[in-house]
């Protein structure tokens, strides 16, 4: 399947907690500065750049089946994700019970825990989706980090 028809044809579906899919457009790599260490408290000492990293080489490890979601609401905030973090999602990991996972539930997309024949919120505030319930569940891919803006 070209990845390109399979964010077209998601785009135009309603979602519940997706804001929007994206894919990688671009094969070049930002190297930005990894510092060796920070004082939080107390007193500084001096900083060496350790490494150059790339955050896509650091966060996606297989470009083609990668795509990145803005996550839209509270369902998730207990595992770290909030409202408007974008989750990198990976379709060639084999979902598992326990990971972090991009479903598709009646034509509604949604980031939850993997459960044993249901979808788990990490808020005690939002419901389970239990699979019985529904009439389509679809597992997209395995969640494989996040990333967030605090400006």
């Amino acid at each position: 399947m070209n990845p390109l028809n399979f964010i077209s044809s998601y785009n135009r579906k309603h979602t519940n907690n997706v804001a929007e899919i994206s894919t990688r457009v671009s094969n070049k790599s930002a190297y930005i500065p990894l510092y060796n260490q920070v004082a939080s408290v107390g007193i500084a000492t001096p900083m060496y750049i350790e490494a150059r990293l790339s955050a896509d080489e650091l966060l996606v490890k297989n470009p083609m089946a990668t795509y990145f979601v803005r996550v839209k609401g509270d369902s998730m905030l207990n595992a770290g994700i909030a409202d408007g973090d974008v989750v990198i999602v990976d379709r060639s990991l084999e979902p598992r019970v326990g990971h972090i996972v991009l479903a598709e539930v009646d034509g509604e997309f949604t980031v939850k825990y993997l459960g044993q024949q249901k979808l788990l919120p990490a808020n005690s505030n939002c419901q389970a989706i239990n699979f019985a319930d529904a009439e389509r569940i679809a597992i997209i891919g395995v969640i494989t980090g996040s990333m967030r803006s605090f400006v």
